[in-house]
């Protein structure tokens, strides 16, 4: 069992799932229709995404781009090694990183939020080079 993760209800499972391991740099463990599990590289970590259920996500309107949904009391917050590549792959799958003017250093690394296909906000951070 891993000693942390986090869940993440998504309306399309499978394009906000590929959108982290993309942008995160996270491996596909397991998936089933509805749920897909993402581990990180040292597997000491778990990204589990869970379906909606159909009733609440025919109520649940997502744009292209998304609207940030930054008014939750929670955030992931990622490990990842260039806040510029992850940056690129996360506008070419939909959702976005902030500009690096709006990058910010504290504890040797530098910190970066940003939105991912369905509006959820997260930051992303990395070692100071």
């Amino acid at each position: 069992m891993n000693p942390f993760a986090a869940v993440v209800y998504a309306k399309d499972v499978v394009l906000v799932a590929t959108f982290y391991e993309v942008v995160a740099g996270l491996r596909v463990a397991s998936a089933t229709p509805g749920w897909v599990q993402l581990l990180s590289a040292a597997g000491d970590f778990e990204l589990v995404f869970h379906g909606i259920p159909a009733e609440i996500a025919a109520t649940i309107r997502i744009t292209t781009p998304p609207i940030r949904r930054d008014e939750t009391p929670v955030k992931l917050v990622l490990a990842v090694r260039s806040i510029a590549e992850a940056r690129t792959a996360a506008r070419s799958r939909g959702g976005d990183v902030f500009p690096e003017a709006r990058e910010w250093r504290h504890g040797g690394r530098v910190h970066c939020d940003g939105c991912d296909p369905e509006g959820n906000v997260f930051q992303l951070r990395a070692l100071v080079h």
